[in-house]
């Protein structure tokens, strides 16, 4: 069906003042056109509109740049995806000395190294951020055996970073713009935070005391060596023509060739099911890219959140559809189900699941295995029962993380014995309820994943 601008400008500005999002952006490829349509403001506080050219951050849509760019270096032969990371890294170590000497490259694009998410390090302003970062991680524990199981990590795509920057003999963010900004045309993307100074930039929200989000108290919490893993900054269309690129084999708007095809379809190959299929809505995980089944309909595309801002990204190959939303706070995560069901199912045919939640009669489960502590670096999760019986779990910031966020305290309801449905962790995380899943993995260790990162038991 051919895309309504007029229809869909009115959905938006709708869903958007439904949900209490102070603006976003959103762009959509449809019959090979790009549309770009933009609501509310950047800043409650100062009122400045939303438009077409303005500049969000993106979270961990950054990935899916920083994936590209390594899948680049593997087709001009400069890397082999199978090899050890320490081929390329001599002094690449983390905790494990057998896991030093097994991670692969390929293990860090799939989210299978074992290494971790939330290991936050400042490493200063320099162009050596990122070899300091690497260097700082050595120590952090896995979450899980390299090759054993899919665990989120952005500690991943910063060694990624590095190996980038190893092979081009440059940083990571000038190869970012040599050799993915100039060749796609990208006018309004960018790493660094006084290269957003020249253009309307949006503002982060979070939780106020009233119904509407107030400004975040900082714009831009994030040290330069998150680039790689969280740190790129863009219009929606500039994201969309990145999505572009990928959907037409890899060449550009203006017939620029910037991956081969066959490259482009490895990426998109599953390389391992994702246990908890919900909080991204992934079944499955490539090389960067996150994998989704829409009842039969393959799709591919990435989430991102940073302090108030987050980005959702879908791709539907089969009707060569590409959607991108940028929001700035409020119930991103609501006005991203509502608004993308509804697109995907016009344009793309796509039936999205429903939201995630609990069954009117839940299941009775018993609790007894999987109640202890289950920790991973910068989160301790405690599973218990209330004095009712009633499953409880807490989530507590610990490590470099503890200032985060207070400690979440939520109830938990089962949809069976291993997945729950965790309510008070608010609806920027979820729609109106996280998902909790327990699983054992292949050497027989019980680990909890919540946000798609693996937490081993440890008591």
């Amino acid at each position: 069906m051919t895309f309504n601008p007029v229809l869909w400008q009115a959905r938006l500005n709708e869903l958007r003042a439904t949900h209490h999002v102070p603006g976003a952006t959103l762009a959509v490829l449809a019959d090979g056109e790009i549309h770009e349509l933009a609501s509310g403001l950047l800043h409650r506080g100062t009122g400045v509109e939303t438009t077409t050219d303005s500049v969000f951050q993106l979270g961990s849509i950054a990935k899916i740049y920083t994936a590209t760019l390594v899948l680049q270096l593997a087709e001009a032969g400069e890397l082999d995806l199978n090899a050890p990371v320490l081929d390329v890294l001599p002094d690449f170590s983390v905790a494990d000395s057998d896991a030093t000497e097994s991670i692969t490259i390929r293990q860090l694009l799939s989210h299978t190294s074992g290494l971790t998410c939330d290991f936050t390090h400042d490493s200063g302003r320099g162009d050596d951020c990122l070899a300091r970062y690497v260097e700082a991680a050595r120590d952090v524990a896995l979450d899980c055996p390299p090759g054993a199981a899919i665990s989120y990590s952005s500690v991943g795509y910063n060694v990624l970073g590095r190996i980038v920057e190893v092979v081009t003999g440059g940083t990571w963010d000038q190869a970012l713009k040599e050799r993915l900004v100039a060749p796609l045309g990208l006018t309004h993307t960018m790493t660094l935070p006084e290269e957003a100074l020249s253009f309307r930039t949006a503002m982060g929200h979070l939780p106020g005391e009233g119904p509407e989000p107030d400004p975040a108290p900082a714009w831009d919490m994030m040290p330069r060596s998150a680039g790689p893993y969280g740190r790129v900054l863009a219009t929606a269309g500039d994201v969309l023509r990145l999505a572009r690129m990928h959907l037409a084999g890899g060449t550009a708007e203006d017939g620029t060739r910037v991956l081969d095809s066959d490259t482009v379809a490895t990426m998109q190959q599953r390389v391992v099911d994702v246990p908890d299929k919900w909080t991204v809505s992934a079944d499955g995980w490539g090389l960067g890219w996150s994998l989704y089944d829409w009842s039969g309909t393959t799709g591919y595309g990435h989430d991102g959140a940073s302090i108030g801002q987050y980005g959702y990204l879908r791709v539907v190959p089969q009707a060569q559809v590409a959607v991108v939303l940028l929001t700035n706070g409020g119930a991103a995560r609501l006005l991203y189900a509502d608004l993308m069901r509804e697109l995907l199912a016009e344009l793309a045919g796509v039936r999205m699941p429903d939201a995630f939640g609990p069954a009117a009669q839940p299941p009775v489960v018993d609790m007894a295995p999987l109640v202890g502590t289950y920790r991973r670096e910068g989160v301790v999760i405690t599973v218990s029962t209330q004095g009712d019986g009633t499953p409880h779990l807490r989530y507590e910031f610990v490590d470099g993380m503890k200032d985060f966020s207070p400690p979440l305290d939520m109830e938990l309801t089962p949809l069976s014995g291993t997945v729950f449905a965790a309510s008070g962790a608010g609806p920027s995380f979820s729609e109106d309820w996280m998902p909790v899943v327990f699983a054992t993995l292949p050497d027989g260790t019980a680990c909890c994943y919540i946000g798609m990162r693996c937490a081993p038991k440890t008591s």
